[in-house]
């Protein structure tokens, strides 16, 4: 595996090595040594999918507030995804900035979305599945999130969402002062 760094701080792109041949490929997609190497030392005591119909499916911004803030490893099995991840760590060097990047069953790309990070996907293509590694356990009543298309982060969507939930749709724009109150 190779690790490339990204625009937020601890944020990395994950490329596999694929092993082809006429039966089709074969790619490891996690090695806790790797990892380690990389310096990701998370455990993952959780995995989730999302599957989603439509093109054009927005799902994010999506984070959870301390000490259940929590890393994830995303990688896109089926479709193609834009994926988003926000700087939300007041103490980083890149608060509020974002990085983004295209995740599809093809490239075999993950990214890794270290703990105190906003995350969120737009679909690119019908019949998209999106695996989730996460770093911690669910914990009701831990999830914030913002607008995806809050003026704080200026994120660049290669599309306009058209089918996003009413939670992630009516979600209030970024607040400082009330993130920083929620991280005490």
């Amino acid at each position: 595996m190779r690790f490339s760094v990204t625009a937020v701080q601890g944020a990395l792109v994950i490329d596999a090595d694929r092993q082809s041949d006429d039966r089709g490929f074969f790619v490891r997609t996690f090695c806790v040594d790797e990892f380690a190497a990389a310096g990701i030392s998370d455990t993952f005591p959780q995995s989730n999918l999302s599957h989603n119909d439509r093109r054009a499916t927005l799902r994010g911004m999506h984070g959870e507030t301390p000490p259940s803030a929590e890393s994830k490893v995303v990688r896109c099995t089926g479709g193609v995804i834009h994926d988003v991840v926000v700087d939300l760590r007041p103490e980083s060097p890149t608060f509020l900035r974002s990085a983004a990047v295209e995740l599809s069953r093809t490239n075999g790309r993950a990214l890794y979305i270290p703990p105190g990070c906003a995350h969120g996907f737009v679909t690119l293509v019908d019949d998209t599945d999106v695996e989730y590694l996460m770093g911690a356990r669910y914990r009701p009543g831990a999830g914030v999130g913002f607008r995806w298309d809050d003026p704080a982060f200026a994120i660049d969507w290669p599309i306009e969402p058209l089918v996003i939930s009413e939670r992630d749709r009516t979600y209030a724009d970024f607040d400082q002062s009330a993130w920083s109150a929620l991280r005490r």
